[in-house]
This record gives C-alpha cells, sequence and structure tokens, in this order.
C-alpha cells in the first residue's frame, strides 16, 4: 500500500486557489469591494475599496495593478490598510452622473510570500442619475409691486445647497445693468441677499441665482433662476393719529403717548431726539419703541398732575423708503387733577408697554373654535414662539397684529415682546402690593354686589356667580379698582357673571391681579384688564372690554370670544 502525504494537489512551488500544502500558501483573492459588483445609484463622492483574503505586498498595489475606468480612467491616490487587507482608491474629483464604472485589479497584485492573484478580477457599478435643484420660491415674487426700500431678498431652494456656492458670484441683485452691494446669507434652503443700501423707490429690480449654485451633491441648477420685482413710490409719511389726541384733557397720570404713522418707519429713526415730550422747556424723561406703524414713548416716572404737555416727532423720523416727515408734527394734551399721590387706585396701574396688547402670554395663544375677535390691541407671546399661536383664523385681529418671540420682522419685536413682559410684572407686582387706600377684603362669591372705587383683596379664590357684580364710579371718569386675588378668579355665566359699570366708570382703570389663573364665563361682558400670573380662559361667548395678560402661561379662546380696548 502506498501511503501519501497529503491530500490534496501536489505542486512544487508556488499556491492553489483554496488550496493549502504545507510549505506554501493560499492564493490571494478578492473578497469583497465597494461598491459591490453590480451596484446602481452610487453616490458621485464615493471611495472605493478592494478587500482580500490575506496580507498583500503593499509595493504591488500601485496605480499599474489597480484601476477604475469610466469614459475614461478615473484619477485619484490609492492608499493600502495592512491590518484589514484593504485597498482603498479615492477618486481626485467626484465621479461622474449616470457612468457606469469598471473596477480592475491585475494579477500583478501579490501576498508577501510573492504569491500572485491568479486571475484578473473585475466588477462594475453605476452612479446615479443627475438630479438638479431648483429655485422653488423668491420673496418678493417675480413681478411683484410695492415692495420696502430695506427689503431682503431671499430665495428658496428645492433641496439643501452647497452654502460655499452661494455667494455675491452666484447671487446677485441688479437696476438695469448696475450691480447692486449687498450681503449674502445661507440657512437651511433659503438663501437672502441684503442690499448695503435701501433700494431705489419705484424702480425695477432683477434677481439671478447662477448654474454656479450647486447642492450639496455638487450638481447645479439647470439654468439661471431670474426674477424681478418693482419697488414702491416715492411717498412722504405722515402721522395718520395720536394718543392721547391733540388737547386731549383728563389724561392719566401713566399714560404712554402713541404715534401712529401712515406707512412702515425705520425703527433705527424713532429715538428721543425725534420723539420728544415736554412740560413747557422741560423735556420729560423716558423711553421709545417701535414695532408695525406705531411708535411709543413711556415716561419713565409718571405725569404731573393738571399739566399740558407737548408731544413732537421731528423730520428725523424716517420711513423704510429713507424718506423723513415733511415737517416736525407737534400735539398737546392736559393730565387729570391729582386726588391722589402715585401708588393709590386713583393712579391706577401702569401697564406701560404691554398695554398695546390685548392678550399677552407667556407659552400659549389658542382660538379653539369660532371666528373670535381681538379689535384696537394687539397679541403677543415671549418666550413662545409663533407655532404656539393657534387658531388664528377663524380668530383674527382687527387693527392690531400677532407678535412672537421668533419673529424676525418687523425687526426689534423679540426686545419689544421682552420689555412688554418686564412692564407687566412689574404692572403685576404693583397692584399685588398696592396699599393706599387701605384695602377692603373680599371673599367668595361677588355676584350681585356693587363696589365703590378702592383696592379689593382675597386671600384664596373670588367669584362673581350669582348675579352681576356692579362698579359705580359716582360720576368720576378716572375712579380706579384694584382687585389682588391670592389664588384663582372665576366668573360663572348663566345667573350672573358679568361685571356692569355704572357713574362713570370705565373699564380701562379696572385691575384683577390673579395670583394663579382667571376664567371669564360663560356667554359674560367682562371689564377690566387681568393679570393672572399663570394663565387665562375664555369661555364660550365670553366677550370682554378690557386685557387678558398672562405672565407665564397660555391665553384660551374657547368659542367666539371678543376683546375690545377698554
Amino acid at each position: 500500500m502506498t501511503s501519501l502525504a497529503f491530500a490534496s494537489v501536489v505542486v512544487i512551488a508556488g499556491c492553489k486557489e483554496d488550496t493549502f500544502i504545507e510549505d506554501f500558501g493560499v492564493c490571494p483573492v478578492v473578497l469583497s469591494t465597494t461598491p459591490l459588483d453590480g451596484a446602481i445609484e452610487v453616490p458621485r463622492e464615493s471611495q472605493v475599496t478592494v478587500t482580500f483574503n490575506e496580507a498583500m505586498n503593499p509595493a504591488t498595489i500601485n496605480q499599474t495593478s489597480f484601476t477604475l475606468l469610466g469614459p475614461d480612467k478615473a484619477e485619484g491616490a490609492i492608499t493600502y490598510n495592512t491590518e484589514n487587507h484593504t485597498l482603498t482608491f479615492i477618486p481626485k474629483s467626484k465621479l461622474k452622473y449616470s457612468t457606469t464604472y469598471t473596477g480592475r485589479v491585475a494579477t500583478s497584485v501579490k501576498d508577501m510570500l510573492g504569491n500572485a492573484l491568479q486571475k484578473e478580477y473585475v466588477w462594475t457599478f453605476s452612479t446615479g442619475d443627475l438630479v438638479s435643484p431648483v429655485v422653488i420660491s423668491t420673496d418678493p415674487v417675480n413681478n411683484a409691486t410695492g415692495i420696502l426700500l430695506n427689503k431682503a431678498i431671499a430665495a428658496s431652494f428645492s433641496v439643501p445647497m452647497d452654502p460655499s456656492t452661494i455667494n455675491t458670484t452666484t447671487y446677485t441683485l441688479k437696476q438695469g445693468a448696475t450691480a447692486i452691494a449687498g450681503v449674502v446669507t445661507y440657512s437651511g434652503t433659503t438663501a437672502v441677499f441684503t442690499p448695503t443700501d435701501n433700494l431705489t423707490a419705484n424702480t425695477v429690480y432683477t434677481g439671478t441665482i447662477t448654474t454656479g449654485a450647486l447642492n450639496k451633491e455638487g450638481n447645479p441648477l439647470l439654468s439661471n433662476h431670474v426674477w424681478s420685482f418693482t419697488t414702491v413710490a416715492h411717498t412722504t409719511p405722515t402721522i395718520t393719529s395720536t394718543d392721547p389726541a391733540h388737547q386731549a384733557t383728563g389724561v392719566a397720570l401713566n399714560k404712554v403717548i402713541n404715534a401712529t404713522f401712515s406707512e412702515m418707519m425705520n425703527p433705527a429713526t424713532i429715538t428721543a431726539s425725534s420723539f420728544i415730550l415736554k412740560a413747557g422747556t422741560t423735556t420729560v424723561v423716558g423711553t421709545t419703541s417701535y414695532t408695525g406703524t406705531k411708535a411709543s414713548f413711556t415716561p419713565t416716572n409718571n405725569l404731573a398732575a393738571n399739566t399740558t404737555y407737548t408731544a413732537t416727532i421731528t423730520t428725523a423720523a424716517k420711513s423704510t423708503n429713507d424718506v423723513a416727515l415733511a415737517k416736525n408734527h407737534e400735539w398737546s394734551f392736559t393730565t387729570a387733577a391729582e386726588n391722589q399721590q402715585p401708588g393709590t387706585p386713583t393712579v391706577g396701574v401702569n401697564l406701560k408697554t404691554a398695554a398695546r396688547f390685548g392678550i399677552f402670554a407667556g407659552v400659549g395663544i389658542s382660538n379653539n373654535a369660532g371666528p373670535s375677535v381681538i379689535r384696537d390691541l394687539d397679541v403677543g407671546i415671549t418666550p413662545g414662539v409663533r407655532s404656539s399661536v393657534t387658531g388664528f383664523p377663524p380668530a383674527i385681529v382687527e387693527n392690531g397684529a400677532i407678535y412672537a418671540s421668533d419673529d424676525i420682522t418687523p425687526p426689534g419685536t423679540a426686545a419689544m415682546l421682552l420689555q412688554a413682559k418686564k412692564d407687566l410684572l412689574e404692572a403685576y407686582l404693583f397692584a399685588e402690593g398696592a396699599s393706599a387706600p387701605a384695602p377692603a377684603t373680599v371673599a367668595g362669591d361677588q355676584g350681585g354686589k356693587t363696589l365703590a372705587p378702592g383696592i379689593y383683596k382675597s386671600t384664596s379664590t373670588l367669584l362673581v356667580q350669582a348675579g352681576s357684580l356692579t362698579l359705580d364710579a359716582k360720576g368720576d371718569p378716572n375712579a380706579v379698582w384694584i382687585f389682588q386675588i391670592a389664588s384663582d378668579f372665576t366668573t360663572v355665566g348663566g345667573a350672573g357673571g358679568n361685571i356692569i359699570l355704572t357713574g362713570g366708570a370705565q373699564a380701562k382703570n379696572i385691575f384683577w391681579q390673579v395670583g394663579s389663573s382667571a376664567t371669564i364665563g360663560d356667554g359674560t361682558s367682562f371689564k377690566g384688564n387681568v393679570l393672572a400670573y399663570t394663565s387665562i380662559t375664555m369661555n364660550s361667548g365670553a366677550r370682554a372690554v378690557g386685557r387678558m395678560l398672562a405672565l407665564n402661561g397660555a391665553v384660551v379662546m374657547t368659542n367666539t370670544n371678543i376683546i375690545e380696548k377698554p
């Protein structure tokens, strides 16, 4: 019998695929590749790898032993990792669109023992189709008219773009053949061109985004995107109304002085130099603010009683078109007589900049159902954002606007809301601590009662349920009520729940300081300013002449509610 030393093919030297012979070795083979053989829609920025079954001689891994061919040979760098036996090809530039590539590993590749690949390894893969980005919208839209002269020009793309390709070369604005100087920014899928100077009135401008703008995969626009718009005609701003009105009398000592313009103004021109309040020749110290078309002057201290003041807005105030008032606008008013010192109910609670709001909330504003209306007052929320304001429409704001902490227009909105919240907190604390004249203690249901002006303090909850609550000013239009409520405040519709004013009482002089949350009952008629620490709910059909101001929580309109300026 013959004894065999080996159970496989015997060779004198070299190797045999998948065969191990003592003192010889396994032939090198390709175990895997990326992309895989036959792969499609391969990203253009892909690297190519080849993994072997054993350690290869790096000296045999080169531009000759590995090639990647498309319409022509792909240029790139080749590296080899001895630990994982992997060849990596890094293309010098992105692969071509919709192209089949063939990878080849030649038999000149050898392992550390000098054993060569027994046959050339070949595989193919294909890159994806060209998917070009498009401009899906612009602001202003094509052929828009009446565009403000300080307008930033925006364009939104169908996909995220490569920010490095969005610049003043690929995004231009021209007036005829003249290029407009500006700055280009990009975020998300939107590019914005902000002109260095205001545009010219009644002029056609053309925006262009060229094919130099690329998406993140390096795909360009198929063609230049061009659109045009026309700026507003040259107009001179005017002041359409003031509050107080010219020659008004009996003006509250804590009054915020307002002026409304015929068009939007440049907020930077509404300052203590352009909006001035004087008593005779003495200038009143205060702060100015501007939102929408309204400028406000808030005196640092209460005004003097029985005094005539003159307000002036000078020609330094300019519109967004950079056009000044034609002349200074002046108006005068006289404050009310001083029956009591500041801090007493006659002076009332100074809401300052918070007085512009019919609704103010911390985290949410909602209209759950029905066409609710806020008239002649604004709606504001901070730190809550625009998405936290829901149900508008069907709810509407007449002669006012909605402002949220994340609004970027009009400029200064976030700062304006923060100031209003600061003023609301100060007003809340003032109302909570008011002590002259001495507060009268009240408890439980106030329905069916009649109360004279003064401060009323509840150490728990307070109700208006078994009838309506009447507030009698006894002929004094400046009479003030401050209700200090430690916990919840609720009016309940049905047998009563209304707030009735008589004797010249005015809703603007009524303040409900609520230590927790307030609920205005179904179908009730409410009067006054609610300053709630947490939240406020208006039940179905409830209507108010006053304000719903919630420091930290939400304001909820349940169904078809009305809020009117007091």
